[in-house]
């Protein structure tokens, strides 16, 4: 099993328009579950303590295999939600690693 960790620090800086950009990212990336099988797993989560030094938003995601990560990487659902979440986004990290 792969897990795959994504977290972003967003480009807004008020409470409103956090919330507003959270929901839309977890809305893009929630539908690829349906969209894309080789997802085995998939949470999107938004920081909920120290806001001064946390990233804002989570993603966390298995897969069986790294080729079914790749395969996600650039399957067309996924490319139009990370254009959605690239909209909202300061700042990206990730770690991929087998479980």
């Amino acid at each position: 099993m792969i897990r795959h960790i994504v977290t972003w620090k967003l480009s807004a800086s008020d409470d409103a328009s956090k919330a507003a950009a959270f929901t839309e990212i977890a809305e893009a990336l929630g539908a690829l579950p349906a969209l894309i099988p080789e997802i085995q797993t998939l949470r999107v989560n938004h920081n909920q303590a120290f806001f001064d030094s946390n990233w804002d938003v989570v993603l966390v995601a298995d897969y069986n295999t790294f080729d079914d990560l790749a395969a996600y990487q650039v399957h067309p659902e996924h490319v139009k939600a990370a254009a959605v979440v690239r909209s909202h986004v300061a700042e990206r990290s990730s770690i991929d690693f087998e479980l």
